[in-house]
């Protein structure tokens, strides 16, 4: 498939988004999610619950936990629950993620192509950096715009922004091919097109109810 075709326009350059996207990390979410939950003396959230948690980083993903386990929320016991669970996701970072079908493919087709190809996520760097390390995916996406990279994350469209400025292309060139409602906001308010997978996690809710350009099964469906 010819992106200039499909948006009428030339385009330059593929943002990712991380989780739900290019890589199924809820496995191993879940699993830090739970162990600090259990520290804390609370009983397990389980995957159909922390899926529906994902994509607006760690911070978040910890209260919606505490708010799960009917935890009274301030400041301090949010940074001490996040500590927690930062620990045990450290430990377990790679333990049962993996790349959703197609993924590695469909990037190494557009790096022949000599397309500029980025990965634009609310995951913190200590994480991100590491995971697209041990999946083989740093070679492919050398600009990384994390969470905690700038001080504004997706919906607002710095990130998106950022990740153009950094290779050096114009931002209505750029795609952000993405799985979730901040990856669709985030595109609109940077005035660039927006592509969602539909495996994704989107807070447990259908992708098509947030009317991006284009809805695909598989990366591979772009080709």
């Amino acid at each position: 498939m010819r992106f200039e075709k499909l948006f009428n326009r030339p385009v330059d350059a593929l943002l990712f988004d991380l989780d739900g996207t290019l890589l199924d990390s809820a496995p191993d979410l879940t699993t830090a999610i739970d162990r600090m939950l259990a520290e804390l003396g609370y009983g397990a959230a389980g995957l159909e619950r922390v899926r529906k948690w994902v994509g607006d980083g760690a911070r978040q993903l910890v209260m919606e936990a505490l708010r799960f386990a009917k935890v009274g929320i301030d400041d301090v016991v949010v940074d001490n629950a996040l500590q927690i669970y930062q620990r045990h996701y450290s430990e377990c970072l790679t333990q049962n993620s993996q790349l959703f079908a197609g993924v590695r493919a469909a990037l190494q087709h557009w790096h022949e192509q000599d397309l500029h190809m980025a990965c634009v996520t609310n995951k913190g760097a200590r994480f991100t950096e590491p995971l697209l390390e041990h999946f083989g995916l740093r070679e492919l996406l050398p600009v990384i715009i994390s969470g905690d990279t700038l001080a504004q994350r997706k919906p607002d469209p710095a990130p998106l922004l950022e990740a153009c400025a950094r290779l050096d292309v114009e931002s209505r060139n750029a795609i952000m091919i993405g799985d979730s409602r901040n990856d669709v906001r985030a595109a609109r308010a940077a005035d660039m097109p927006v592509i969602c997978v539909r495996h994704g996690y989107n807070h447990g809710r259908p992708i098509e109810g947030e009317n991006p350009d284009l809805i695909v099964d598989s990366l591979l469906d772009l080709l």
